[in-house]
């Protein structure tokens, strides 16, 4: 019975019934980081040096050197990458078990209120709204935020102001709604990271890494084409590097829909 659902699987895809979504940002020099108050350590910018092209330092191959934070472009936030979440067992990238990678992903459209408001806020009621129409959200469900935010370009990805970055993100009730009621299994985001630009101003500060990651969940950051996902019923595939000891990882998101 399973060979025959793979081969179902396989032939879907390959028929266009099923389609794969990529919803992973190109790992360049230019895409943004991450900007933390400057008495902090920065992340690093990916960062590629040739090493040999086909000539004298390789005649038959070409390859590249690589430099980059665990937490540089599309990018997985293990539970161990926040204080909260030191202590939770199989907590690094490394350890958790594979079967977490794959698994089923609700979409919440907010791409409307931030497009009018940098800092637009997923709240309860919008999860609530949210459910109303599509369903309750599934236990160990992947939750995306849509905002549509990807589609911007340099400074205005960031959107830096004299009092520090703007973008959506949840308020601490929405992640606890999230996490305590509907215990999911991760949020994502198309910002750089999961909680909004002025998220040190809640309580907790930065809710979504701090109540996420306390209880053992996941975090994606820098999503894109997450309007190319319907609101329930696709499969998300989000692996990280396994790096020992990682708190996160760059890695190739993408989604199962149907075609």
């Amino acid at each position: 019975m399973s060979h025959s659902l793979l081969t179902d699987v396989t032939q879907a895809l390959t028929t266009g019934v099923l389609r794969l979504v990529d919803l992973t940002h190109t790992l360049d020099p230019d895409f943004p980081v991450i900007i933390l108050p400057p008495e902090f350590g920065q992340c690093a910018r990916f960062r590629m040096e040739e090493v040999s092209a086909y000539d004298n330092r390789g005649p038959a191959w070409k390859w590249h050197n690589l430099t980059l934070n665990e937490h540089t472009g599309t990018h997985f936030d293990a539970p161990a990458h926040w204080i909260s979440g030191r202590d939770v067992p199989n907590g690094t990238v490394d350890a958790i078990p594979v079967d977490a990678f794959v698994g089923p992903v609700v979409v919440i459209n907010c791409s409307a209120g931030a497009a009018t408001n940098d800092d637009f806020e997923l709240t309860p009621d919008i999860i609530f709204d949210h459910e109303t129409a599509h369903g309750t959200i599934p236990e160990d469900s992947w939750v995306l935020m849509r905002t549509d935010w990807s589609k911007r370009r340099g400074a205005d990805y960031l959107n830096m102001q004299a009092d520090g970055p703007h973008s959506p993100g949840p308020t601490p009730d929405a992640v606890r709604l999230l996490v305590e009621e509907r215990n999911i299994r991760g949020f994502g985001t198309e910002t750089v990271g999961t909680d909004a630009g002025q998220g040190s101003h809640y309580t907790p500060p930065y809710p979504a890494h701090f109540i996420l990651h306390g209880a053992g969940k996941f975090g994606l950051q820098c999503l894109c084409n997450l309007d190319q996902l319907p609101p329930t019923g696709a499969v998300l595939i989000a692996a990280p590097l396994k790096i020992k000891g990682g708190t996160g990882s760059p890695l190739r998101v993408m989604a199962l829909v149907p075609g």
